[in-house]
């Protein structure tokens, strides 16, 4: 029977006393993976509990976090709840200047850092936010009156009952990654949290035989809700991933049953798993092609609701002799990848879910908590974002807010109990996000998409990011940057036309690829500088250009570019903290260079 909870505090109690027993989280230590269990979790959320309340930590106030996902994480938002806080997190690979903002514009009042330069860099800072009374490290020694552990041993000698929360209770803000100007904070209640958590029980096949290697950050809504709170809510582990260099070894050793992740994750190991194969021996390259041939057709029977006795065999053999091999190298045990936070390619999804491993693709954003559609067992179709989930409505409109009919695009506008509360201190951004649609409550995505025969969401692009070329030709430069990037040569690239004659682009090549391709060439550069200005190498990235962008529009596709040497990162202020392309810094960063490519 599929449970029903009230809170997030509702649901971390039940969970850990009816999974006591069970594995929860696995954090890497001494070179394997150590587990705690539900039992032993929950008692760390109560001491944890005590010990915010002893730092004065009352109903509303704001508890920060600076975090990685770790079990010190996890016990800080369910501790926070239960005193009736808000939870605030951030990344760590932010910049203190973005921290200071955060934790001001929050008025935080703890703020949780995980280790100790993280904690010095925010004492540095602590002036700066009037509001901000206590600064804890989970890496400090014990004997620090600031550590983690000491603030355990508080709430153990004094506990403190927890609350239970109403849905209309804020649950904590999460600030969405700022790709353009400031972050806004989006205020989440434990009811938009808990709808979520309520509707996937009903549509995704987990249980407590699950288990997921967890590298999404759960100061994402995707990763917090999908992945941390949903898990807990059926009795799952979660092996936390040491860091995103190690996530292929990570694989192995958790072997889990379940991926989370966002489409650079899936492009890479697609890419990476491509490449393998094209160096194999023209017999694998044989077989793995008959595999896949053999799984499209099964894939085709099944959309059909039918089934071929010799498919299935031949399927099988194929499994079995290729597929198994493939899948060994995401630990063996892999049954369902969910994918999220931005459109995932259509062929990366289908050669995933060829080799055996079914991909559900959803979509949410930070102001749905996040889920509003997702692809599930007996409703799903490659290519799409599937249907609205339980409870949530969504609906295609055009600028005036008409609901537009089936087949033609328009923005998405999402009903439903997942919208959040609001923006923190953004009442004209609020008011311009949420509207009354049919009388009700509706939120405006920014997205573009349309609904198909079927009832299948498609997205089409993004308001924000379109813009028009000097012929009055419209482009979304998202959705061809991602097929582009299928190409084993390029790794990253960034579209620009706005009001030009043509579209230009920022490209920086997977290097490993095109040093292999270089010295097959008789090419003798060898640091990446010199490559990015060799135009062999130039010449044959346009190439990759024109095959992997044959089925967008030929103006749509650049018609020069640029090679760079240094990858976009959230360090380097070109990418969120949630590996989103921050568009417009780029465009200015390298506004000289992007110039220069026009006549």
């Amino acid at each position: 029977m599929t449970k029903e909870f009230k809170n997030l505090v509702d649901m971390q109690e039940r969970c850990c006393s009816d999974f006591a027993e069970r594995e929860l989280f696995g954090t890497k230590k001494d070179g394997s993976y150590q587990w705690i269990t539900y039992g032993e979790f929950g008692k760390l959320v109560d001491e944890f509990r005590g010990g915010l309340v002893s730092l004065d930590v009352k109903q509303g106030d704001k508890v920060a976090v600076i975090a990685n996902n770790r079990v010190e994480w996890a016990v800080g938002v369910y501790a926070s709840c239960g005193v009736g806080a808000h939870y605030v997190p951030m990344y760590e690979a932010q910049l203190p200047k973005d921290w200071k903002y955060i934790l001001n514009d929050s008025a935080a009042v703890v703020v949780l850092t995980s280790t100790m330069e993280i904690y010095n860099k925010v004492k540095e800072i602590q002036s700066e936010v009037p509001s901000l009374k206590h600064v804890i490290c989970f890496e400090a020694e014990e004997s620090e009156s600031f550590s983690y552990e000491a603030l355990l041993k508080v709430g153990k000698e004094n506990p403190v009952a927890s609350i239970d929360p109403p849905k209309s209770e804020v649950a904590g803000l999460i600030y969405t990654s700022g790709t353009t100007g400031n972050p806004k904070g989006v205020i989440l209640s434990h009811g938009n949290f808990i709808s979520n958590v309520n509707a996937v029980h009903q549509i995704l096949p987990m249980s407590k035989d699950d288990r997921s290697l967890s590298f999404l950050p759960w100061a994402h809504s995707f990763g917090q809700t999908a992945e941390l709170h949903v898990l807990l809510s059926v009795g799952a582990s979660l092996g936390l991933v040491e860091s995103i260099a190690t996530l292929m070894e990570n694989l192995q050793e958790v072997r889990p049953t379940l991926l989370f992740s966002v489409p650079r994750i899936f492009n890479r190991i697609y890419d990476s798993l491509q490449k393998k194969i094209a160096a194999g021996s023209p017999v694998k390259r044989f077989l793995f092609e008959q595999g896949v041939k053999t799984s499209e057709k099964r894939r085709a029977l099944s959309n059909n609701n039918k089934k071929s006795a010799i498919n299935e065999m031949a399927f099988s053999f194929f499994d079995k002799v290729v597929f198994s091999k493939v899948k060994e190298k995401l630990g063996g045990n892999l049954k369902f990848a969910f994918s999220g936070g931005a459109a995932l390619n259509a062929e990366v999804a289908t050669f995933i879910d060829n080799v055996g491993i079914t991909v559900y693709e959803g979509y949410g954003l930070t102001e749905t908590t996040p889920i509003c559609s997702g692809n599930y067992p007996g409703t799903r179709k490659i290519g799409t974002i599937g249907k609205p989930i339980p409870g949530v409505e969504m609906f295609i409109c055009d600028e005036k807010q008409n609901i537009l009919p089936n087949g033609e695009d328009g923005e998405i506008v999402v009903i439903g109990p997942n919208v959040m509360v609001g923006y923190h201190n953004l009442e004209k951004e609020t008011n311009e996000a949420i509207i009354q649609l049919d009388g009700r409550r509706a939120f405006r995505t920014g997205d573009k998409g349309r609904y198909d025969e079927e009832g299948f969401i498609r997205i089409t692009g993004r308001f924000k990011e379109q813009y028009k070329l000097e012929n009055g030709k419209y482009v979304v430069p998202s959705p061809i940057e991602e097929g582009l990037k299928l190409s084993g040569f390029i790794n990253q690239i960034c579209i620009y036309g706005f009001n030009k004659p043509f579209n230009v682009a920022i490209v920086v090549p997977d290097f490993e690829a095109v040093k292999n391709w270089a010295a097959e060439n008789g090419i003798s550069e060898s640091s990446d500088e010199e490559l990015t200005k060799n135009e062999q190498v130039k010449a044959m990235i346009m190439e990759e250009i024109k095959k992997f962008g044959e089925k967008f529009k030929r103006y749509e596709l650049p018609r020069e570019i640029a090679l760079i040497a240094e990858e976009f990162t959230p360090q380097n202020g070109l990418l969120t903290p949630t590996l989103k392309l921050k568009r417009n810094v780029v465009n200015e960063q390298y506004a000289t260079l992007l110039s220069s490519l026009y006549p």
